[in-house]
Protein backbone atom coordinates (compact mmCIF):
# COMPACT_ATOMS: atom_id res chain seq x y z
CA UNK A 1 0.00 0.00 0.00
CA UNK A 2 1.47 3.43 -0.74
CA UNK A 3 2.00 6.00 1.80
CA UNK A 4 -0.95 7.96 0.65
CA UNK A 5 -3.55 5.50 0.61
CA UNK A 6 -2.63 4.03 4.07
CA UNK A 7 -2.98 7.69 5.14
CA UNK A 8 -6.26 7.85 3.74
CA UNK A 9 -7.21 4.35 5.38
CA UNK A 10 -5.99 5.65 8.52
CA UNK A 11 -8.35 8.87 8.50
CA UNK A 12 -11.01 6.81 7.82
CA UNK A 13 -11.42 4.29 10.31
CA UNK A 14 -12.28 7.08 13.22
CA UNK A 15 -15.32 8.18 10.91
CA UNK A 16 -16.55 4.81 10.73
CA UNK A 17 -16.38 4.20 14.43
CA UNK A 18 -18.50 7.19 15.25
CA UNK A 19 -21.30 6.09 12.57
CA UNK A 20 -21.12 2.66 14.40
CA UNK A 21 -21.43 4.60 18.07
CA UNK A 22 -24.21 6.33 16.65
CA UNK A 23 -26.50 3.83 14.65
CA UNK A 24 -26.45 1.80 17.66
CA UNK A 25 -27.61 4.17 20.09
CA UNK A 26 -31.61 3.48 20.30
CA UNK A 27 -34.03 6.74 20.95
CA UNK A 28 -34.73 7.18 24.61
CA UNK A 29 -38.39 5.77 26.43
CA UNK A 30 -40.37 8.42 27.69
CA UNK A 31 -40.27 8.64 31.61
CA UNK A 32 -43.14 6.71 33.40
CA UNK A 33 -44.57 7.88 36.71
CA UNK A 34 -46.80 5.90 39.05
CA UNK A 35 -49.63 7.93 40.36
CA UNK A 36 -52.27 6.69 43.06
CA UNK A 37 -55.99 8.67 43.27
CA UNK A 38 -59.76 8.27 42.79
CA UNK A 39 -60.91 7.78 38.88
CA UNK A 40 -64.32 9.52 37.84
CA UNK A 41 -66.04 9.74 34.28
CA UNK A 42 -66.35 13.16 33.81
CA UNK A 43 -68.81 13.55 29.89
CA UNK A 44 -67.34 10.64 28.87
CA UNK A 45 -63.66 10.65 29.82
CA UNK A 46 -61.93 9.11 33.04
CA UNK A 47 -60.19 11.23 34.88
CA UNK A 48 -58.15 10.89 37.64
CA UNK A 49 -58.08 13.36 40.80
CA UNK A 50 -54.39 12.29 42.27
CA UNK A 51 -53.29 11.54 45.77
CA UNK A 52 -50.21 13.24 45.35
CA UNK A 53 -50.33 16.73 44.93
CA UNK A 54 -54.33 16.46 43.96
CA UNK A 55 -53.78 16.72 40.44
CA UNK A 56 -56.05 16.42 37.73
CA UNK A 57 -55.46 14.75 34.76
CA UNK A 58 -57.37 12.72 31.60
CA UNK A 59 -56.44 9.47 31.40
CA UNK A 60 -55.60 7.71 27.52
CA UNK A 61 -55.87 4.44 28.13
CA UNK A 62 -53.98 3.15 25.22
CA UNK A 63 -54.06 -0.61 25.35
CA UNK A 64 -54.46 -0.93 28.75
CA UNK A 65 -58.21 -1.71 28.96
CA UNK A 66 -59.11 1.17 32.12
CA UNK A 67 -62.47 2.19 30.38
CA UNK A 68 -64.04 -1.45 30.43
CA UNK A 69 -62.28 -2.61 33.72
CA UNK A 70 -63.64 0.81 35.07
CA UNK A 71 -67.18 0.58 33.43
CA UNK A 72 -67.76 -2.84 35.25
CA UNK A 73 -66.87 -1.37 38.58
CA UNK A 74 -68.86 1.30 37.84
CA UNK A 75 -72.97 1.45 38.83
CA UNK A 76 -73.42 5.20 37.70
CA UNK A 77 -71.36 8.21 36.19
CA UNK A 78 -70.99 9.58 39.91
CA UNK A 79 -69.31 6.49 41.39
CA UNK A 80 -65.72 7.10 42.36
CA UNK A 81 -62.81 4.40 42.13
CA UNK A 82 -59.36 4.18 43.56
CA UNK A 83 -56.79 3.20 41.20
CA UNK A 84 -53.08 2.86 40.74
CA UNK A 85 -51.74 3.91 37.94
CA UNK A 86 -48.36 3.96 36.09
CA UNK A 87 -48.14 5.88 32.32
CA UNK A 88 -46.31 9.10 30.90
CA UNK A 89 -47.31 12.74 31.50
CA UNK A 90 -48.19 15.27 29.43
CA UNK A 91 -47.67 18.87 29.85
CA UNK A 92 -50.10 21.35 31.37
CA UNK A 93 -53.56 21.89 28.79
CA UNK A 94 -54.72 25.37 29.36
CA UNK A 95 -58.13 24.12 31.05
CA UNK A 96 -54.95 23.26 33.82
CA UNK A 97 -55.78 19.68 33.17
CA UNK A 98 -52.94 17.05 32.19
CA UNK A 99 -52.90 13.87 30.15
CA UNK A 100 -51.64 10.61 31.31
CA UNK A 101 -50.86 7.88 28.77
CA UNK A 102 -51.35 4.39 30.40
CA UNK A 103 -49.06 1.93 30.40
CA UNK A 104 -49.94 -0.47 33.33
CA UNK A 105 -53.32 -0.56 35.90
CA UNK A 106 -51.77 -2.17 39.41
CA UNK A 107 -55.06 -1.88 41.16
CA UNK A 108 -58.68 -0.41 40.35
CA UNK A 109 -61.01 -1.04 43.36
CA UNK A 110 -64.30 0.44 44.55
CA UNK A 111 -63.51 -0.75 48.50
CA UNK A 112 -60.70 -0.51 50.39
CA UNK A 113 -58.52 2.48 52.11
CA UNK A 114 -57.42 4.31 48.48
CA UNK A 115 -54.85 6.94 49.46
CA UNK A 116 -55.31 6.51 53.08
CA UNK A 117 -53.39 2.96 52.79
CA UNK A 118 -51.32 2.76 55.78
CA UNK A 119 -47.72 2.27 55.20
CA UNK A 120 -47.71 1.96 51.53
CA UNK A 121 -44.41 3.46 50.68
CA UNK A 122 -43.15 0.79 53.25
CA UNK A 123 -44.99 -2.14 51.19
CA UNK A 124 -43.08 -3.86 48.38
CA UNK A 125 -45.73 -6.70 48.11
CA UNK A 126 -49.45 -7.70 48.83
CA UNK A 127 -51.31 -10.83 48.23
CA UNK A 128 -54.59 -12.13 49.37
CA UNK A 129 -57.44 -14.58 48.56
CA UNK A 130 -60.65 -16.24 49.53
CA UNK A 131 -62.34 -19.41 51.04
CA UNK A 132 -60.52 -19.26 53.28
CA UNK A 133 -59.66 -15.64 53.49
CA UNK A 134 -56.00 -14.77 53.74
CA UNK A 135 -53.59 -11.50 53.15
CA UNK A 136 -50.27 -11.76 53.20
CA UNK A 137 -48.27 -8.60 53.26
CA UNK A 138 -44.37 -7.88 52.36
CA UNK A 139 -42.34 -5.16 53.42
CA UNK A 140 -38.95 -4.89 53.58
CA UNK A 141 -38.53 -5.83 57.17
CA UNK A 142 -40.10 -9.24 56.43
CA UNK A 143 -44.15 -10.89 56.15
CA UNK A 144 -47.23 -11.32 57.83
CA UNK A 145 -49.74 -13.97 56.69
CA UNK A 146 -53.23 -12.96 58.47
CA UNK A 147 -55.69 -15.66 57.72
CA UNK A 148 -59.36 -16.29 58.85
CA UNK A 149 -60.21 -17.87 62.27
CA UNK A 150 -55.96 -18.34 62.57
CA UNK A 151 -53.09 -16.00 64.28
CA UNK A 152 -51.43 -13.69 62.71
CA UNK A 153 -47.59 -15.76 61.36
CA UNK A 154 -44.54 -13.30 61.20
CA UNK A 155 -41.73 -14.68 58.94
CA UNK A 156 -38.67 -13.52 57.38
CA UNK A 157 -38.21 -14.71 53.50
CA UNK A 158 -36.41 -14.65 50.51
CA UNK A 159 -37.37 -13.02 47.34
CA UNK A 160 -35.86 -14.67 43.71
CA UNK A 161 -36.63 -13.00 40.66
CA UNK A 162 -38.09 -15.74 38.37
CA UNK A 163 -38.32 -15.86 33.95
CA UNK A 164 -41.31 -14.04 32.84
CA UNK A 165 -41.53 -11.24 34.93
CA UNK A 166 -42.61 -13.58 38.17
CA UNK A 167 -41.49 -13.94 41.80
CA UNK A 168 -41.04 -16.26 44.51
CA UNK A 169 -41.07 -15.43 48.34
CA UNK A 170 -39.97 -18.23 50.43
CA UNK A 171 -39.59 -19.08 53.98
CA UNK A 172 -38.97 -21.92 55.84
CA UNK A 173 -38.95 -20.53 59.67
CA UNK A 174 -41.25 -21.26 63.02
CA UNK A 175 -41.92 -24.39 62.48
CA UNK A 176 -43.78 -23.18 59.03
CA UNK A 177 -42.76 -23.36 55.09
CA UNK A 178 -44.46 -20.71 53.18
CA UNK A 179 -43.99 -20.14 49.45
CA UNK A 180 -45.76 -17.97 47.61
CA UNK A 181 -45.11 -17.19 43.59
CA UNK A 182 -46.93 -14.27 41.92
CA UNK A 183 -46.94 -13.84 37.93
CA UNK A 184 -47.92 -10.71 35.70
CA UNK A 185 -51.56 -11.71 35.03
CA UNK A 186 -55.00 -9.74 35.03
CA UNK A 187 -56.58 -11.24 38.16
CA UNK A 188 -59.82 -9.89 39.62
CA UNK A 189 -61.08 -10.99 43.38
CA UNK A 190 -63.60 -12.89 43.22
CA UNK A 191 -65.63 -11.21 46.28
CA UNK A 192 -65.34 -7.63 45.51
CA UNK A 193 -63.95 -7.51 41.56
CA UNK A 194 -60.97 -5.85 42.38
CA UNK A 195 -58.56 -5.41 40.02
CA UNK A 196 -54.99 -6.50 40.13
CA UNK A 197 -52.10 -6.76 38.03
CA UNK A 198 -50.71 -9.92 39.79
CA UNK A 199 -52.24 -13.19 40.32
CA UNK A 200 -50.81 -14.92 43.23
CA UNK A 201 -50.23 -18.80 44.71
CA UNK A 202 -49.44 -19.42 48.45
CA UNK A 203 -48.59 -22.80 49.69
CA UNK A 204 -48.19 -23.08 53.60
CA UNK A 205 -47.20 -26.16 54.81
CA UNK A 206 -48.56 -28.47 52.24
CA UNK A 207 -51.75 -26.01 51.65
CA UNK A 208 -52.10 -24.25 48.47
CA UNK A 209 -54.35 -20.91 48.06
CA UNK A 210 -54.99 -19.16 44.64
CA UNK A 211 -55.48 -14.93 44.81
CA UNK A 212 -54.19 -11.91 43.36
CA UNK A 213 -51.70 -9.26 44.17
CA UNK A 214 -50.30 -5.86 43.59
CA UNK A 215 -46.85 -4.34 44.30
CA UNK A 216 -46.61 -1.67 46.85
CA UNK A 217 -44.88 1.78 47.28
CA UNK A 218 -41.57 0.06 48.06
CA UNK A 219 -41.65 -1.55 44.57
CA UNK A 220 -41.01 0.78 41.48
CA UNK A 221 -41.92 -1.69 38.70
Amino acid sequence: MTPSRLLLALLLLPLAGCQTFFADRSTPQPATERLQGEVRQVNGQLQLQSCQGQRTLNLLEGSSGLQDEAQALMTSDQDLLFADLRGTLSQTKPNGKGELALTRIYRLQREGHGCNEENFKQLILRASGHEPGWMLTVTTRGMLLVRQGESPIALPYLEEQLPGGQLSFTSEANEHRLDLWVAPQRCVDSASGTVSHLSAELRLDGQTWRGCAYYGGARDD
